[in-house]
């Protein structure tokens, strides 16, 4: 039996079509099997800086520019909170702990050759990524589902493909698993790890005519991506511009709450956007475009993500909440690491699992660090914005915030912001203490 592709992909998200990019630059034959058809809607709009690179590296970032998606140039964040918090020896803290904004460029980031990166219309967008890649030669099964993958020749395994109630067995040299959340082959080879700390929940949908500027501080820059804190538990609204009128809205909050609702998203969604009259106000003079949907499993890791003749990118090697974009960024990186590795080894004739050693620290080493990023910002809660806002610290956060992780063993803003925790942890009578946010952190970085 003769392999019909160096490389079969599991999944056309921007994951699969990054790697049959690359993969296909690199003169290797690749297939990509999407089950779905698209364009099809997707959660995770905004990108990070830490994207550009790669897009411009596989050739994508004209298309991207041409399809005129709104330009994103910074992150702010907001708060109903109205007690005067003391800043306990923070500086700048101009707005207190009821706003802050960070500009991308701020700091200069390797590979990042303009101050924006974009927001994105994610069936426009991935369709994008797929046909580019398509373009350079990677050959793409859209509505093709794979089942599972055969690994009893250790030097070919079998792609099931699934078209309908057809079945065809593919042999390739190797298997990429970007199927995202759906997880394949961490599901099939039982890798897959609940995440002991994230158990989060998001129910979202678009709006038109949406004022973004209601909430905003800087008018100006009412075009960022928002995040609004809410006086609930653990719990946060994002606003996300799609096109000049339209901007998506989603609440993220613990799965254990939406229970509570009984499957209702409607009065869950509502509800929670009450506890910020002023954000219930501007939403409910604007019009629902799309109907509530809700994005559950949130956060899991995997035992192993790469083996004999196989690695997995994306989603499908690590999920973790996507409070800062992280997801299209893991995406396009873990791709763009991942195929260093795999054209090496395509060309020694090898694809042994120790073929794929550097993408596996690397990726780990890089979500290991958004993990603790994001299990500290939780639990820093609104206090987070003081080192937003305070010279000291405001690089260093932002450093993460592009999206730029992957070549240190720890940013020095965590250890930092970790002390901090501690401290107000250790007193009880601390004066932030009642503004902590409930999750706890680990005692150490997660070993999946």
């Amino acid at each position: 039996m003769e392999a019909e592709f160096d490389i079969g992909i599991i999944g056309g998200g921007p994951a699969g079509s990054t790697a049959a990019s690359y993969l296909a630059k690199s003169g290797l034959s690749v297939a990509v099997f999407e089950a779905q058809t698209f364009p099809r809607e997707h959660v995770g709009e905004s990108l990070v800086p830490a994207t550009t690179p790669v897009l411009l590296e596989i050739g994508a970032m004209q298309k991207i520019e041409a399809a005129d998606f709104p330009k994103k140039f910074g992150a702010a964040w907001t708060s109903a909170e109205n007690r005067d918090i003391d800043h306990w020896g923070f500086r700048g803290l101009t707005h207190d702990f009821r706003a802050a904004e960070i500009m991308f460029n701020e700091r200069d980031q390797d590979g990042v050759d303009r101050d924006h990166t974009y927001h994105v219309d994610r069936g426009k967008f991935d369709q994008i990524l797929l046909q580019h890649a398509e373009s350079l030669g990677a050959k793409v099964f859209q509505g093709v589902r794979i089942a599972g993958v055969d690994f009893s020749d250790e030097d070919m395994p079998v792609m099931d493909a699934r078209l309908g109630s057809r079945r065809v067995d593919i042999p390739v040299r190797m298997v990429v698993d970007a199927s995202g959340r759906q997880t394949r082959l961490g599901s099939q080879l039982k890798f897959k790890v609940p995440d002991p700390v994230f158990n989060q929940y998001a129910v979202h949908t678009w709006f038109d005519g949406l004022d973004r500027k209601a909430l905003a501080v800087n008018k100006d820059q009412a075009d960022y991506i928002f995040i609004h804190f809410l006086p609930v538990t653990d719990t946060w609204v994002w606003q996300i511009p799609i096109t000049d009128t339209v901007t998506s809205v989603g609440v993220v909050s613990q799965k254990s709450r939406f229970q509570k609702y009984g499957g209702d998203r409607e009065k869950f969604f509502w509800d929670t956007v009450a506890s910020r009259p002023e954000l219930l106000d501007v939403l409910k003079n604007c019009d629902q475009v799309r109907p509530l949907k809700t994005e559950g499993d949130y956060s899991y890791g995997m035992k192993q993500i790469c083996g004999d003749g196989f690695v997995l990118i994306g989603d499908a090697a690590r999920f973790v909440d996507p409070i800062f974009s992280s997801g299209v960024s893991v995406a396009l990186n873990s791709a763009r690491i991942a195929c260093t590795d795999i054209v090496a080894a395509a060309r020694a004739g090898d694809f042994k699992r120790a073929r794929f050693a550097t993408y596996e620290t690397t990726l780990r080493r890089g979500v290991r660090n958004w993990y603790e990023f994001i299990s500290i910002y939780y639990r820093l809660n609104i206090l987070f914005t003081a080192f937003v806002q305070d010279e000291r610290y405001r690089l260093d956060v932002l450093k993460m915030l592009q999206g730029d992780v992957y070549d240190e063993d720890e940013p020095r803003a965590l250890a930092a912001m970790r002390d901090i925790v501690r401290a107000v942890e250790n007193d009880p009578e601390h004066l932030w203490r009642p503004y902590l946010g409930s999750l706890s952190i680990p005692s150490g970085a997660p070993t999946f």
